[in-house]
């Protein structure tokens, strides 16, 4: 008898369970389910020996475990490509059509979260995983297991795997932050990332208490059950009890994706949970296999990033940061602000006369927003809510750091700190020297250059070089073991072999980006080239101009920045450039080109990298300094205005000669 109604209290709750998390549709109230559940832990207590795996009462984790268990996905987890804006959507469209001539298109929310794989067998979950690299992920689970939205036991005996996305409701997560702020906790920066903190705890029962939930969105196996379509696999997974996204569409065109996206960036902010975007896929699973996949990403599904969120908050107060080049930048010190999927404390006021052209004063409301939904900006002043308590910016006149009187360049708007031996400068300079973009020393977080600059290890970027020399002294700190510090050697031994470009963008001349540094490497092709070049010549090279070329003759021309490049020689660092060297082609070289209308036999990311392979540069608009203008089939107003401008027009045949005429 006993058994008997555990077994009932059981079914009755995990089937109140279902129709609360997802069907949306509660059929008995808190209190009664409150009820049941607790005479369900009563009889287990009693009754151990009876305990169900598929009891609700193991939803409250305890489980805790040393590790986390390396899992290798039988099926890779593959990403996805981006897209922005319309045009791209159209282009996905154009290449999809190259190879498929009608396809239905499966559109689905983006949900904010963290990827996993559910695999069930003989109706059990026996594992679940994070997504990782995307061939190995981690067992995670013991931390899954306590999500009432993922079902313990399914009506399917067969092997199954499913794959979704974990994440934290809006709600959920502002009532974590809240308990954390009391507790003196860091602060989440987003529901992503309390969702991702939450599945990988050692200890089951914090997961159970975050209130994390799930969407099932793919069947990576869906040939072993007769399925043909993407929908179809959708359907499947529902009825046996998964949660699938309600807010999914079967778009017959790519007129109803864009429809369906547009209509999302509208109701976006009504959801509960965080969407970044809309996931297109075609629909037919023999359309996809035909299709197939890049080395990264599938080819017949992409994901659209919507464009950035705008949210108001308090500026508090300016405070000035001293970059590598001695530049003083303006920061505005904000009240805590959730947007686009983040915490913003702070954003780049950039310089005195941007301040001023915005009327920017201290104790203003802002709205801001991110700038290709990555970096926040202040979009305007609300000056309405201005209320007599604002005080009015002053730009400073003495370094915040080494006390140096400012200058401010006549052709700039900074103001910069020109003492060599400041320590900001120094520091931060270290700090661009190791960075990704940069000669990319993997371990080197901000924190350590500067407590190693504060104990003498590190003056120059020389210094990285001879750290080796420093083991014994850096593995007593704390902190430091043999391992991190070997892996640290590694990483510096590593850098050494990077192209030029990277070492160009490394040294932090003044005007020189990411770009800048490609185009000076590819055409000087070792550093003495460069180091040996006269004004003249840099001026002279396509996108570089006067300012640009100015800085980098005066900073090869400053003994003591030679002195550093010598050194650097010294412990073989690599001075030539590695990458794809410029084939040399005359109808290319130092013209611009604009394509439009879809090409036949490359994408115009293939054909971009051809151009620019010769010399050439791509551009979107076209203007009366484009060169030529790459037309494929159904050209739009570009063609027009290329015509209008007599401006002369390749079309795919005349390329394809253009490239082998050398």
């Amino acid at each position: 008898m006993i058994e008997k109604r555990i077994n009932e209290l059981i079914e009755i709750i995990n089937r109140a369970s279902y129709e609360y998390y997802t069907l949306d549709k509660p059929t008995i109230t808190d209190q009664e389910y409150d009820d049941y559940y607790h005479e369900l832990e009563k009889l287990e207590k009693l009754h151990p020996e009876l305990i169900k795996y598929n009891s609700p009462t193991k939803r409250v984790g305890g489980k805790i475990i040393d590790g986390f268990t390396k899992v290798t996905h039988k099926v890779p987890m593959m990403s996805l490509g981006d897209i922005f804006n319309e045009s791209e959507i159209i282009e996905f469209d154009e290449r999809i059509k190259k190879v498929i001539s009608n396809p239905e298109y499966v559109c689905e929310l983006k949900i904010d979260g963290l990827s996993v794989s559910l695999i069930y067998e003989n109706g059990k979950l026996v594992r679940a995983a994070t997504r990782g690299d995307g061939v190995t992920g981690e067992d995670i689970t013991h931390n899954v297991m306590t999500i009432k939205s993922v079902p313990l036991e399914i009506d399917f005996k067969e092997y199954l795997e499913v794959r979704g996305e974990i994440y934290m409701p809006k709600k959920s997560f502002l009532e974590l932050n809240k308990e954390r702020k009391i507790n003196n906790e860091n602060l989440f920066a987003n529901p992503r990332n309390a969702a991702a903190g939450s599945v990988r705890q050692l200890d089951s029962s914090i997961a159970a208490k975050r209130n994390l939930s799930t969407f099932i969105y793919h069947l990576p196996e869906p040939d072993k059950y007769s399925i043909k379509t993407h929908y179809e696999a959708l359907e499947f997974m529902k009825k046996l009890k998964f949660i699938v996204n309600p807010n999914i569409i079967l778009a017959h065109n790519i007129n109803e994706v864009i429809e369906y996206i547009n209509s999302w960036q509208v109701k976006r902010p009504e959801l509960p949970y965080e969407i970044d975007g809309i996931v297109i896929k075609v629909n037919n699973l023999a359309e996809q296999k035909k299709l197939g996949y890049t080395a990264r990403t599938p080819k017949w599904a992409i994901a659209y990033k919507f464009p950035a969120e705008e949210v108001l908050t308090k500026l508090k107060n300016i405070e000035f940061c001293v970059g590598r080049t001695g530049k003083i930048t303006p920061r505005a010190d904000l009240n805590p602000v959730h947007l686009a999927g983040s915490i913003i404390s702070s954003v780049t006021l950039h310089n005195e006369d941007y301040i001023k052209d915005k009327d920017i004063m201290i104790n203003d409301t802002i709205s801001i927003h991110k700038a290709g939904d990555v970096i926040p900006e202040v979009v305007s002043v609300i000056k309405e809510r201005r209320d007599g308590n604002q005080i009015p910016f002053k730009m400073i006149e003495f370094c915040p750091i080494c006390g140096s009187k400012l200058v401010r360049k006549e052709t700039e708007a900074a103001y910069y700190c020109e003492n060599k031996l400041c320590d900001a400068r120094k520091i931060e300079g270290l700090i661009h020297f190791v960075s990704r973009d940069a000669m990319y020393i993997d371990g080197f977080g901000e924190r350590i250059i500067e407590d190693f600059y504060n104990m003498g290890f590190l003056k120059s970027v020389v210094d990285f070089y001879s750290l080796k020399k420093h083991k014994q002294n850096l593995m007593e700190l704390e902190g430091f073991g043999e391992k991190s510090i070997n892996n640290l050697l590694e990483s510096i031994e590593k850098s050494k072999e990077n192209s030029l470009d990277r070492l160009l963008f490394a040294l932090g001349i003044r005007h020189v980006g990411k770009k800048t540094a490609t185009i000076l490497a590819r055409k000087y092709e070792n550093i003495d080239n460069l180091i040996n070049t006269d004004y003249e010549t840099l001026v002279d090279i396509p996108d570089i101009g006067e300012i640009i070329a100015a800085s980098v003759y005066d900073y090869f021309k400053n003994q003591d920045n030679l002195e550093i490049i010598k050194k650097l020689k010294e412990n073989n660092v690599n001075m030539e450039f590695i990458g794809n060297k410029i084939i040399k082609n005359e109808n290319f070289l130092d013209k611009t080109f604009v394509l439009t209308g879809t090409l036949s036999d490359f994408s115009r990311e293939e054909a971009s990298k051809l151009i620019i392979a010769r010399g050439g540069k791509v551009t979107n608009s076209v203007t009366k300094k484009t060169s030529v203008v790459l037309v494929g089939e159904n050209p739009g107003s570009k063609y027009d205005k290329a015509k209008s401008l007599n401006i002369p027009i390749w079309n795919e045949s005349e390329f394809k000669n253009m490239l082998e005429k050398i």
